[in-house]
């Protein structure tokens, strides 16, 4: 009598023995937590590697236990493994979202946010039953990064995973293909830990029993080259088992298959190699000469929402700070600043429209003799706001302007605003919308290129590189975060800028107006830096460099290489189910 073998879907089989465990019920019932809880730690595990903690190396280990919680799960499992990993991740690093309106707002955009992950989740899910499957997972991560940076209302990147790794060892991969290859290289990292840790786990198995093993209370293992088990036989060789060299079980011999041992090693060796190769494109020396920069924090009067309210205030301080600098210069304390850079938002009151506000600017200008950038909202007679730099030269008054290009959803502007106000009545605080500009922003500096990218762009990876492709020298990001009070967000942001100035090679000056402004060397290290909440002045020289990486020639270009591997990786696992479903129906 002989039996017959039916292959086995692989998109509907789970890889675990836990899913056919014949241990007691109560037992049972507490092991089905397991993975979603694994899920949640997985996210907050991520959450603990971004700043002001320097846990960089976390998130390795957080992708790892991800890939645990997903491999070989269903596909509709996947996401809801992946959507609580996003929760846990982006519930507590975004939470200062609802610093000054409350819990809702905070609440709502984590909830929509983590829809991305889930979507990740559920694409790793699938892929993980491929051979090679850690570099399709993470390729699968870097394509929900960048859906998520895009949509909706022009996208939110806070939380990319590269901007947790200012202080890592593989930041100078940003110089290579910049935030999406940065974050590829930790999840390939982290991917891969976790398969090696199974295949070693695997192997003690097999050595242990002679041949393939099952643990007690449980059914069949783990298969060690990534294919799910059926029941308590290993699904037997199909036609895209034998073309990849891969099978349902471990080989005759009791041995496990080479391909997966060398997968694993690689993904965890060539991130690694890959940052250490890259070192070299990481230079701070002076290409175009250096130039003194001067970064005002000028401070706010009160923490709080009702910074606008407060604008006078700031203008004053930012002004007094700046004539207490030019006073440091004449006593020779101070070097003489080439050029000063004020925070975004340090004129509220338009200085096109109010006299008594451009003679506040032109008085502290002409004071420190040197062009100076102010931010400034400009309010015309028709139409939308404008969040704008000014370049404003002493004797001459202002001669440039940059209108900040991405404005802040739900911050700047409000989209469907009589749906929001049902939710959260701070929407009319924000009474007249801001409307983006259209020009990139490069200054010219007394000599120096300087390229511009207001608070919230610095998250883009365009709104940064088209500056630097446009000419510029040095990167300022004046930033507003008062209305954030004492979160982490400051700490996230400026992170951010210290990646972007391994990314382009340049100096990157971010003053703020209530802290932490920094001045950062183009090899990310920070050079000198604020508290918050203080009035301050720094003052440093820095290189100026002209030179591109490759990442600023490239472009968008890694970005969408990996975008098509992953696309590849979910095509070929569509594939491959299609084909065992009509194996199963023949």
């Amino acid at each position: 009598m002989s039996a017959t073998t039916t292959p086995v879907d692989a998109s509907d089989t789970p890889v675990d023995a836990s899913e056919t465990d014949t241990a007691p019920a109560p037992a049972h019932r507490l092991r089905r937590f397991a993975r979603p809880a694994a899920a949640l730690l997985s996210g907050f595990v991520l959450y603990l590697s971004f700043p002001p903690r320097p846990l960089w190396w976390l998130a390795p280990p957080a992708f790892a236990l991800l890939g645990w919680t997903l491999r070989g799960r269903r596909l509709r499992a996947g996401f809801g493994l992946g959507y609580l990993a996003g929760l846990g991740f982006l519930l507590p690093l975004l939470v200062w979202t609802g610093e000054e309106v409350g819990p809702v707002p905070w609440l709502a955009l984590a909830a929509v946010e983590a829809l991305f992950v889930a979507a990740a989740g559920l694409g790793i899910a699938a892929v993980s039953r491929l051979p090679w499957w850690p570099f399709f997972a993470a390729g699968v991560w870097i394509l929900a990064e960048g859906a998520r940076a895009r949509v909706p209302f022009g996208g939110f990147p806070w939380g990319k995973i590269a901007f947790g790794q200012a202080d890592g060892l593989f930041l100078s991969l940003a110089a290579v293909g910049g935030t999406p290859l940065l974050g590829f290289a930790v999840a390939l990292c982290g991917f891969g830990l976790y398969e090696a840790a199974r295949l070693a786990r695997a192997r003690r198995a097999l050595g242990a029993s002679g041949g393939p093993a099952t643990a007690p209370g449980s059914s069949t293992p783990d298969a060690p080259d990534g294919t799910p088990p059926a029941t308590d036989a290993a699904p037997p060789r199909t036609a895209t088992d034998v073309e990849t060299g891969t099978g349902g079980a471990p080989s005759r011999t009791g041995a496990v298959p080479r391909g997966p041992l060398v997968a694993a090693a690689l993904a965890v060796l060539v991130p690694v190699t890959g940052a250490l190769a890259a070192l070299p494109l990481v230079d701070d020396s002076a290409e175009d000469g250096t130039a003194t920069v001067a970064a005002i924090q000028g401070n706010v009067p009160r923490l709080g929402l009702d910074f606008n309210a407060q604008r006078r205030a700031v203008l004053d301080n930012h002004a007094a700070r700046t004539r207490e600098l030019a006073q440091a210069v004449e006593e020779k304390r101070e070097p003489q600043p080439d050029f000063v850079l004020w925070p975004e938002n340090s004129s509220d009151i338009d200085p096109y429209a109010n006299a008594d506000a451009a003679d506040v600017i032109d008085e502290a200008v002409r004071a420190i003799g040197a062009p100076t950038v102010i931010g400034a909202v400009v309010a015309p007679e028709t139409g939308k706001l404008r969040n704008t730099l000014i370049q404003w030269e002493p004797g001459r008054g202002p001669v440039a302007t940059y209108d900040k290009r991405h404005v802040q959803p739900f911050g700047e502007y409000i989209p469907m605003r009589p749906l929001v106000r049902i939710f959260n009545s701070n929407v009319d605080r924000v009474s007249r919308d801001f409307g983006p500009g259209n020009k990139i922003g490069v200054f010219d500096l007394a000599g120096t290129k300087v390229g511009l990218a207001t608070c919230y762009e610095a998250a883009f990876d365009w709104a940064v590189r088209d500056t630097v492709t446009h000419g510029a020298q040095l990167i300022t990001v004046p930033s507003n975060n008062a209305t954030f009070g004492r979160s982490e967000m400051t700490y996230q942001q400026l992170a951010m800028s210290r990646v972007r100035a391994v990314e382009h090679s340049r100096a990157v000056v971010v003053p703020v107006t209530s802290g932490v402004s920094a001045i950062i060397r183009p090899d990310g290290e920070v050079v000198a830096q604020t508290r918050m909440f203080t009035p301050d002045v720094l003052v440093e020289e820095v290189p100026l460099r002209s030179s591109q990486t490759p990442a600023t020639r490239m472009g968008t270009l890694p970005e969408a290489l990996l975008a098509a591997l992953a696309a590849a990786g979910l095509g070929w696992s569509a594939l491959r189910s299609v084909r065992a479903r009509r194996t199963r129906t023949e």
